[in-house]
Protein backbone atom coordinates (compact mmCIF):
# COMPACT_ATOMS: atom_id res chain seq x y z
CA UNK A 1 0.00 0.00 0.00
CA UNK A 2 2.95 2.30 1.03
CA UNK A 3 4.68 1.76 -2.39
CA UNK A 4 1.28 2.29 -4.09
CA UNK A 5 0.34 5.54 -2.40
CA UNK A 6 4.28 7.23 -3.35
CA UNK A 7 3.73 5.91 -6.91
CA UNK A 8 0.24 7.89 -7.23
CA UNK A 9 1.74 10.97 -5.31
CA UNK A 10 4.74 10.69 -8.06
CA UNK A 11 2.49 10.54 -10.99
CA UNK A 12 0.11 13.59 -9.26
CA UNK A 13 3.04 15.54 -9.41
CA UNK A 14 4.79 15.02 -12.78
CA UNK A 15 1.23 15.34 -14.23
CA UNK A 16 1.32 19.34 -12.33
CA UNK A 17 4.68 19.44 -13.62
CA UNK A 18 4.02 18.59 -17.35
CA UNK A 19 0.69 20.92 -17.15
CA UNK A 20 2.36 23.82 -15.41
CA UNK A 21 5.44 23.38 -18.83
CA UNK A 22 2.43 23.22 -21.34
CA UNK A 23 0.82 26.47 -20.15
CA UNK A 24 4.21 28.11 -19.83
CA UNK A 25 4.52 27.39 -23.43
CA UNK A 26 1.31 28.19 -24.42
CA UNK A 27 1.82 31.03 -22.93
CA UNK A 28 4.72 31.75 -24.35
CA UNK A 29 3.50 30.81 -27.92
CA UNK A 30 0.74 33.76 -28.17
CA UNK A 31 3.07 36.54 -26.72
CA UNK A 32 3.01 38.70 -29.30
CA UNK A 33 6.48 39.52 -31.37
CA UNK A 34 7.88 42.67 -31.81
CA UNK A 35 7.35 44.08 -35.45
CA UNK A 36 9.80 46.20 -36.83
CA UNK A 37 8.90 48.93 -39.49
CA UNK A 38 11.75 50.61 -41.18
CA UNK A 39 12.03 53.15 -44.02
CA UNK A 40 14.71 52.60 -46.55
CA UNK A 41 15.71 55.30 -49.18
CA UNK A 42 17.59 55.00 -52.90
CA UNK A 43 19.25 56.64 -54.97
CA UNK A 44 17.18 55.89 -57.82
CA UNK A 45 13.55 57.03 -59.15
CA UNK A 46 10.48 55.37 -57.74
CA UNK A 47 9.60 52.32 -59.59
CA UNK A 48 12.84 53.35 -62.41
CA UNK A 49 12.42 49.34 -64.01
CA UNK A 50 15.18 47.39 -62.52
CA UNK A 51 16.78 49.66 -60.18
CA UNK A 52 13.95 51.09 -58.29
CA UNK A 53 11.94 48.28 -58.80
CA UNK A 54 14.36 45.48 -57.02
CA UNK A 55 14.48 47.24 -53.46
CA UNK A 56 10.68 46.98 -53.65
CA UNK A 57 10.60 42.92 -54.50
CA UNK A 58 13.21 42.85 -51.71
CA UNK A 59 11.00 44.86 -48.83
CA UNK A 60 8.80 42.14 -50.47
CA UNK A 61 10.62 39.04 -49.70
CA UNK A 62 11.78 40.55 -46.31
CA UNK A 63 8.03 40.97 -45.62
CA UNK A 64 6.58 37.95 -46.34
CA UNK A 65 9.33 35.67 -45.46
CA UNK A 66 9.13 37.36 -41.84
CA UNK A 67 5.93 37.13 -41.43
CA UNK A 68 5.24 40.90 -41.54
CA UNK A 69 7.61 41.15 -38.23
CA UNK A 70 9.80 43.25 -40.22
CA UNK A 71 8.34 46.06 -42.65
CA UNK A 72 10.13 47.94 -44.74
CA UNK A 73 9.00 50.85 -46.94
CA UNK A 74 11.22 52.20 -50.14
CA UNK A 75 11.19 55.63 -50.32
CA UNK A 76 12.54 56.85 -54.24
CA UNK A 77 15.37 59.56 -54.75
CA UNK A 78 14.35 62.87 -53.45
CA UNK A 79 10.91 61.44 -51.11
CA UNK A 80 13.01 61.20 -48.34
CA UNK A 81 16.36 62.52 -48.98
CA UNK A 82 18.31 63.22 -51.96
CA UNK A 83 19.35 60.60 -54.04
CA UNK A 84 23.42 61.34 -53.19
CA UNK A 85 22.70 61.86 -49.58
CA UNK A 86 21.60 58.30 -49.18
CA UNK A 87 25.03 56.97 -47.37
CA UNK A 88 24.97 59.51 -44.93
CA UNK A 89 21.07 59.47 -44.43
CA UNK A 90 21.53 55.57 -43.32
CA UNK A 91 24.80 56.35 -41.62
CA UNK A 92 23.74 59.11 -38.77
CA UNK A 93 20.21 56.96 -38.19
CA UNK A 94 18.02 59.07 -39.93
CA UNK A 95 16.29 55.79 -41.90
CA UNK A 96 17.14 52.16 -41.17
CA UNK A 97 18.28 50.94 -44.88
CA UNK A 98 19.00 52.68 -48.16
CA UNK A 99 19.48 51.17 -51.51
CA UNK A 100 22.73 52.65 -54.07
CA UNK A 101 26.03 51.85 -55.59
CA UNK A 102 29.35 52.73 -53.46
CA UNK A 103 31.03 54.93 -55.71
CA UNK A 104 28.38 57.38 -55.72
CA UNK A 105 30.54 57.88 -52.33
CA UNK A 106 33.58 58.59 -53.44
CA UNK A 107 33.94 61.77 -52.39
CA UNK A 108 33.79 60.50 -48.92
CA UNK A 109 35.17 56.47 -49.03
CA UNK A 110 37.51 56.63 -52.43
CA UNK A 111 38.09 53.09 -51.96
CA UNK A 112 34.72 52.08 -51.84
CA UNK A 113 34.57 52.09 -55.60
CA UNK A 114 36.14 48.77 -55.80
CA UNK A 115 32.41 47.61 -54.46
CA UNK A 116 30.17 48.60 -57.47
CA UNK A 117 32.78 49.27 -59.99
CA UNK A 118 36.21 50.41 -61.83
CA UNK A 119 37.39 50.78 -65.03
CA UNK A 120 38.20 47.61 -66.45
CA UNK A 121 37.25 45.84 -63.83
CA UNK A 122 35.16 42.59 -63.13
CA UNK A 123 31.66 41.87 -64.46
CA UNK A 124 28.84 40.70 -62.77
CA UNK A 125 30.02 36.88 -62.62
CA UNK A 126 33.44 38.15 -61.29
CA UNK A 127 32.33 40.73 -58.75
CA UNK A 128 30.21 38.12 -56.99
CA UNK A 129 32.72 35.23 -57.24
CA UNK A 130 34.95 38.21 -55.07
CA UNK A 131 32.19 39.42 -53.10
CA UNK A 132 31.18 35.93 -52.01
CA UNK A 133 33.51 33.60 -51.95
CA UNK A 134 36.97 35.75 -52.43
CA UNK A 135 37.01 38.24 -49.31
CA UNK A 136 35.69 40.99 -50.63
CA UNK A 137 32.73 41.35 -48.59
CA UNK A 138 34.19 40.55 -45.65
CA UNK A 139 36.87 43.63 -46.52
CA UNK A 140 33.51 46.02 -47.24
CA UNK A 141 31.84 45.68 -43.87
CA UNK A 142 35.39 46.21 -42.16
CA UNK A 143 35.09 49.20 -43.93
CA UNK A 144 31.71 50.51 -43.30
CA UNK A 145 31.96 49.36 -40.00
CA UNK A 146 33.65 53.08 -39.54
CA UNK A 147 30.69 54.37 -41.27
CA UNK A 148 28.30 52.54 -39.06
CA UNK A 149 26.84 50.66 -41.76
CA UNK A 150 26.82 46.93 -42.52
CA UNK A 151 26.38 46.65 -46.42
CA UNK A 152 24.59 43.61 -48.40
CA UNK A 153 25.09 42.75 -52.17
CA UNK A 154 21.86 43.59 -53.99
CA UNK A 155 21.48 44.18 -57.52
CA UNK A 156 24.02 43.47 -60.58
CA UNK A 157 23.28 44.99 -64.33
CA UNK A 158 25.95 43.48 -65.63
CA UNK A 159 28.23 45.16 -68.72
CA UNK A 160 26.60 48.35 -69.02
CA UNK A 161 27.01 51.11 -71.91
CA UNK A 162 29.45 53.05 -72.63
CA UNK A 163 27.12 56.01 -73.05
CA UNK A 164 25.02 58.55 -75.00
CA UNK A 165 26.85 61.16 -77.24
CA UNK A 166 25.66 63.67 -79.44
CA UNK A 167 28.63 63.60 -81.78
CA UNK A 168 30.97 60.72 -83.26
CA UNK A 169 33.67 59.26 -81.11
CA UNK A 170 36.66 58.57 -84.06
CA UNK A 171 39.49 59.31 -82.15
CA UNK A 172 40.47 60.66 -78.87
CA UNK A 173 40.06 64.16 -79.82
CA UNK A 174 36.95 63.74 -80.27
CA UNK A 175 36.62 63.15 -76.22
CA UNK A 176 38.32 66.81 -75.23
CA UNK A 177 35.84 69.44 -74.04
CA UNK A 178 33.01 67.40 -73.41
CA UNK A 179 30.62 67.89 -70.41
CA UNK A 180 29.61 63.95 -69.54
CA UNK A 181 27.39 62.61 -66.73
CA UNK A 182 29.45 59.78 -65.10
CA UNK A 183 30.27 58.82 -62.34
CA UNK A 184 32.62 57.62 -59.93
CA UNK A 185 36.37 56.33 -60.83
CA UNK A 186 34.96 56.44 -64.81
CA UNK A 187 34.62 60.21 -64.51
CA UNK A 188 38.07 60.75 -63.33
CA UNK A 189 39.73 58.30 -66.28
CA UNK A 190 37.01 61.15 -68.70
CA UNK A 191 38.71 63.94 -67.11
CA UNK A 192 42.30 62.64 -67.40
CA UNK A 193 41.58 62.40 -71.09
CA UNK A 194 40.44 65.52 -71.54
CA UNK A 195 36.73 66.23 -70.84
CA UNK A 196 34.71 67.24 -67.88
CA UNK A 197 32.89 64.79 -65.21
CA UNK A 198 29.96 65.32 -64.04
CA UNK A 199 28.03 63.45 -61.47
CA UNK A 200 24.03 63.91 -61.45
CA UNK A 201 21.79 61.06 -60.09
CA UNK A 202 19.23 59.57 -62.61
CA UNK A 203 16.44 61.78 -62.44
CA UNK A 204 18.00 64.50 -63.83
CA UNK A 205 19.89 62.77 -66.62
CA UNK A 206 17.08 64.04 -69.09
CA UNK A 207 16.76 67.44 -68.94
CA UNK A 208 20.51 67.87 -68.31
CA UNK A 209 20.65 66.25 -71.91
CA UNK A 210 18.18 67.90 -73.48
CA UNK A 211 19.25 71.78 -72.09
CA UNK A 212 23.10 71.40 -73.29
CA UNK A 213 24.15 71.27 -69.47
CA UNK A 214 25.72 67.56 -70.70
CA UNK A 215 26.93 66.88 -73.87
CA UNK A 216 26.77 62.95 -73.41
CA UNK A 217 26.16 60.48 -70.37
CA UNK A 218 26.19 57.03 -69.61
CA UNK A 219 23.23 56.18 -67.56
CA UNK A 220 23.05 51.90 -67.31
CA UNK A 221 22.05 50.08 -70.49
CA UNK A 222 19.23 49.79 -73.15
CA UNK A 223 16.62 48.55 -70.38
CA UNK A 224 16.64 51.81 -68.32
CA UNK A 225 17.99 53.55 -71.33
CA UNK A 226 14.89 53.35 -73.52
CA UNK A 227 12.86 53.72 -70.38
CA UNK A 228 14.46 57.22 -69.80
CA UNK A 229 14.02 58.40 -73.22
CA UNK A 230 17.36 59.13 -73.50
CA UNK A 231 17.13 58.43 -77.57
CA UNK A 232 15.11 61.73 -77.57
CA UNK A 233 18.26 63.63 -76.91
CA UNK A 234 21.24 61.99 -77.67
CA UNK A 235 21.71 60.23 -81.90
CA UNK A 236 24.87 58.33 -80.81
CA UNK A 237 24.90 55.29 -78.73
CA UNK A 238 28.43 54.25 -77.64
CA UNK A 239 29.56 50.70 -76.41
CA UNK A 240 31.41 48.70 -74.56
CA UNK A 241 30.60 50.06 -71.27
CA UNK A 242 34.62 50.26 -69.73
CA UNK A 243 33.71 52.57 -66.89
CA UNK A 244 31.05 49.46 -65.23
CA UNK A 245 31.46 45.75 -66.44
CA UNK A 246 29.44 44.49 -63.45
CA UNK A 247 28.28 47.30 -60.69
CA UNK A 248 27.20 45.77 -57.78
CA UNK A 249 24.61 47.57 -56.17
CA UNK A 250 24.20 47.60 -52.18
CA UNK A 251 22.16 47.97 -49.18
CA UNK A 252 23.20 49.39 -46.40
CA UNK A 253 21.82 49.15 -42.91
CA UNK A 254 22.40 51.90 -40.15
CA UNK A 255 24.50 49.56 -37.66
CA UNK A 256 22.38 50.00 -34.19
CA UNK A 257 19.45 48.96 -36.18
CA UNK A 258 21.08 45.77 -37.74
CA UNK A 259 22.03 45.04 -34.34
CA UNK A 260 18.82 45.18 -32.67
CA UNK A 261 17.03 43.25 -35.30
CA UNK A 262 16.40 39.27 -33.81
CA UNK A 263 19.43 37.20 -35.50
CA UNK A 264 16.45 35.13 -37.53
CA UNK A 265 15.63 38.67 -39.47
CA UNK A 266 18.93 39.13 -39.78
CA UNK A 267 19.29 36.23 -41.75
CA UNK A 268 16.13 36.89 -43.98
CA UNK A 269 17.57 40.37 -44.54
CA UNK A 270 20.64 38.80 -45.72
CA UNK A 271 18.54 35.93 -47.98
CA UNK A 272 16.55 38.58 -49.13
CA UNK A 273 19.02 40.86 -50.43
CA UNK A 274 21.30 38.18 -51.94
CA UNK A 275 18.51 36.54 -53.74
CA UNK A 276 17.57 40.12 -55.34
CA UNK A 277 21.14 40.61 -56.43
CA UNK A 278 21.00 37.44 -58.23
CA UNK A 279 17.33 38.35 -59.27
CA UNK A 280 18.52 41.92 -60.98
CA UNK A 281 21.27 40.46 -63.20
CA UNK A 282 18.95 37.68 -65.08
CA UNK A 283 16.15 40.63 -65.45
CA UNK A 284 18.73 42.88 -67.29
CA UNK A 285 20.06 40.17 -69.23
CA UNK A 286 16.41 38.84 -70.14
CA UNK A 287 15.74 42.72 -70.93
CA UNK A 288 18.71 44.62 -72.83
CA UNK A 289 18.40 42.96 -75.96
CA UNK A 290 14.85 43.35 -76.56
CA UNK A 291 15.38 47.21 -75.83
CA UNK A 292 18.58 47.78 -77.76
CA UNK A 293 16.32 46.38 -80.81
CA UNK A 294 13.51 48.60 -80.31
CA UNK A 295 16.36 51.49 -79.88
CA UNK A 296 17.77 50.75 -83.05
CA UNK A 297 14.81 49.24 -85.25
CA UNK A 298 12.00 51.88 -83.98
CA UNK A 299 13.73 54.62 -83.10
CA UNK A 300 17.05 55.25 -84.88
CA UNK A 301 19.75 54.79 -82.60
CA UNK A 302 23.19 54.67 -83.76
CA UNK A 303 24.72 51.81 -82.32
CA UNK A 304 28.77 51.90 -82.38
CA UNK A 305 31.60 50.85 -80.61
CA UNK A 306 34.67 53.09 -79.48
CA UNK A 307 37.31 53.12 -81.34
CA UNK A 308 40.06 50.53 -80.13
CA UNK A 309 42.95 53.44 -80.00
CA UNK A 310 40.49 55.10 -78.01
CA UNK A 311 39.45 52.07 -75.54
CA UNK A 312 43.54 51.69 -75.12
CA UNK A 313 43.73 55.55 -74.08
CA UNK A 314 41.40 55.20 -71.71
CA UNK A 315 42.62 51.72 -70.22
CA UNK A 316 46.32 53.17 -69.57
CA UNK A 317 44.73 56.16 -67.72
CA UNK A 318 42.31 54.16 -65.97
CA UNK A 319 45.03 51.46 -64.68
CA UNK A 320 46.83 54.73 -62.80
CA UNK A 321 44.03 56.09 -61.50
CA UNK A 322 42.81 52.37 -60.14
CA UNK A 323 45.91 52.24 -58.71
CA UNK A 324 45.69 55.60 -56.80
CA UNK A 325 42.79 54.48 -54.74
CA UNK A 326 45.74 52.50 -52.88
CA UNK A 327 48.14 55.14 -51.91
CA UNK A 328 48.49 57.01 -48.58
CA UNK A 329 49.09 54.97 -45.47
CA UNK A 330 45.66 53.63 -44.33
CA UNK A 331 46.56 49.75 -44.19
CA UNK A 332 42.66 48.89 -44.86
CA UNK A 333 43.03 50.63 -48.31
CA UNK A 334 45.76 48.34 -49.10
CA UNK A 335 44.12 45.66 -48.16
CA UNK A 336 41.03 46.22 -50.24
CA UNK A 337 43.22 47.07 -53.34
CA UNK A 338 45.73 44.09 -53.31
CA UNK A 339 42.45 41.44 -53.08
CA UNK A 340 40.73 42.89 -55.76
CA UNK A 341 43.99 43.28 -58.06
CA UNK A 342 45.05 39.50 -56.71
CA UNK A 343 41.77 38.24 -57.41
CA UNK A 344 41.28 40.11 -61.23
CA UNK A 345 44.27 39.00 -62.35
CA UNK A 346 43.33 34.62 -61.11
CA UNK A 347 40.00 35.32 -62.72
CA UNK A 348 40.97 37.10 -66.25
CA UNK A 349 43.58 33.73 -66.25
CA UNK A 350 40.55 31.77 -65.75
CA UNK A 351 38.41 33.24 -68.07
CA UNK A 352 40.52 33.10 -70.67
CA UNK A 353 40.42 29.07 -71.17
CA UNK A 354 36.64 29.26 -69.68
CA UNK A 355 34.32 32.24 -70.39
CA UNK A 356 35.96 34.23 -73.33
CA UNK A 357 37.01 30.98 -74.78
CA UNK A 358 33.40 29.35 -75.39
CA UNK A 359 32.04 32.56 -76.00
CA UNK A 360 34.57 33.05 -78.99
CA UNK A 361 34.24 29.59 -80.05
CA UNK A 362 30.44 29.82 -79.89
CA UNK A 363 30.49 32.88 -81.99
CA UNK A 364 27.00 34.36 -83.48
Amino acid sequence: MRTLLILAISLWLTACGGAERATSGDTQATQPQKIYKWRMVTTWPKNLPGLGTAPERMADEVRKMSNGRLDIRVYGAGEVVPALEVFEAVSQGTVQMGHGAAYYWKGKVPVAQFFTAVPFGLTAQEMNGWMLHGGGLELWRELYDRYNLYPIPCGNTGVQMAGWFNKEINSLEDMQGLKMRIPGLGGEVFEAIGGTAINLPGGEIFTSMQTGVIDATEWVGPYNDLAFGLHQVAQYYYYPGWQEAGPTLEIIVNKEAWDELPSDLQAIVESASLATNADMLAEYTARNNTALRALVDQHGVELRRLPDDVLEAIKEVAEAKTAELAEGDDELVQRIYESYQQYREGVIEYHEISERAYINARGS
